[in-house]
Order: structure tokens, then sequence, then C-alpha cells
């Protein structure tokens, strides 16, 4: 049942990167966020391009073809599937969400190509047998998965907890895998974020944090952490047009190999 009294993340999102998918109390809180942070937007933005080239660089490099989509957002352009299947109409993709109004949407929208599959799971990230069950019903689990974390993390709030689920979600998955972080950090705009932070957990939504970089790092451990490791979002591999053109943004992102 969708509680539209409740700013939820998902639709905050959505009205940032001009969607109409949200309700009053999502756009109030987000019109506030912007107010104390006027760099949100810009985060916001880096965050899908680096989820952009992550995503084909996957496919081209690394030859992945499956991808498990944990905290998905409302739909848009530049979906996960979207991307993935453009580059290689056979990829599978699974998304995860908790949110009853992305889940509505992303079954009626979310329509992926002939060639391969789009799956989705209603499960928060703290249920990591259920997401693992179900992903596996669209997901060959014996062969290379992507698992892309983006934005989630910061809903689990304790580091602690937040590395142990995602242990549990690699764990099931094979070797050749590979982890998609991104999330929001507090070393560029520590006073804008922090006073982000607060606004948000005042709203009644789930609490998220900033982390350091160095603790976004240790989300990566056993992993093979790819080059140029944990950075801010414009800084991970930029298309050769947009070196240079874009400064850093406290959101900072990796990809990481499972051996």
């Amino acid at each position: 049942m969708i509680d539209a009294s409740v700013p939820q993340s998902a639709r905050v999102w959505n009205y940032w990167m001009g969607g109409k998918d949200y309700y009053p109390a999502d756009k109030a809180v987000a019109d506030e966020i912007l107010e104390t942070n006027p760099h949100v937007l810009e985060i916001a933005r880096a965050a899908r391009d680096f989820l952009r080239r992550a995503i084909t660089r996957l496919v081209h490099e690394h030859g992945v073809r499956q991808f498990l989509c944990v905290g998905s957002e409302l739909p848009t352009a530049q979906d996960v599937h979207v991307i993935a299947q453009a580059a290689a109409p056979e990829s599978r993709v699974v998304y995860v969400a908790d949110d009853p109004l992305v889940l509505a949407h992303a079954r009626a929208l979310l329509v992926g190509t002939a060639e391969g599959a789009t799956g989705y799971v209603g499960a928060d990230i703290r249920e990591t047998g259920r997401i693992v069950r179900e992903a596996a019903r669209t997901l060959d689990l014996s062969r290379p998965v992507a698992l892309v974390l983006a934005g989630v993390l910061a809903h689990v709030t304790d580091d602690g907890e937040a590395r142990v689920l995602v242990a549990e979600l690699m764990a099931a998955l094979a070797p050749g895998s590979l982890l998609v972080v991104s999330d929001d950090t507090d070393v560029i705009h520590p006073e804008e974020m922090d006073a982000m932070v607060r606004r948000w957990n005042a709203s009644g939504g789930s609490p998220r944090v900033n982390r350091t970089p160095e603790r976004l790092a240790a989300f990566f451990e056993g992993l093979e952490l790819l080059e140029p490791g944990v950075v801010s979002c414009p800084r991970w591999r930029p298309d050769p047009t947009e070196v240079g053109s874009a400064n850093d943004v406290d959101e900072h992102c990796g990809v990481g190999r499972k051996p």
C-alpha cells in the first residue's frame, strides 16, 4: 500500500529529474532539500551519467549480460535494461524495489527486448535471501551478474549491517560477477550534504546517511576494485567529450569484480 504522506527517495529523485510520478509530500521535501543543498541536481545527474557509463562498459568490456538492480528508482529514459539491451539485446535485468509505486510503474513500463528479459522483485535490500531466490527466476546465477546498488546503501545507516548485506548478495553470485556502487558522500560540500541528510531524516522517510569515500570503499572488500577506484562520479572513466568538463560532486562510485 502506498503512503503518499511519507516522502520516498525514488519519488523525490523522479521530481528532481523532471518526472511526474511523485506526491505533494515528495515535492515539498525535494524543494526544501534543494534550498539547503543547491548541488543536489548536479549530484543526481552525475550519478545517472556514471550508471550509464558503467553499464555500457560492463557489457562491452566484461561481457556482462545479467544485471541485478537493488533499490530501483521510478522508470526513466535511461534505465539499466534500456542501456544494457541497447548494447546487447540478450541482456537480462532484474529490478528490486520496496516502493509499490515503483513496482507498479516498472511492470507497466519496463519492457525489455524480445531477446532478453526484464524481471521485478518487491523486496527491501535487507531481504537478501528473498532477492536472490526471486532473481533466480530471471537470471542464471551460475553465470556472472552485475549487482547494482545505486543510492540504496545510504538507507542502511549502520556500516556493519550494510557490509553484511553486500557480502550476502555477492556471495550468491558467480565468480566474475561485479559490484557497482554509487552513493552520497560529504567531502566536497560537507555542510550542505549534512543539512540535506538532516532535512531528509526529519521528513519521516527511510533514514539515510552520507559516507566518506573510504567508507564506501569498504563495500568492495574481497573484490578486485577496478580502476580508477572509488572516485567522484564524473571521474569514473568519463567519455572523451566529458573529460575535464565536469566538477567533482558529493556522489562517489566504484566497480569491483568478484574473483
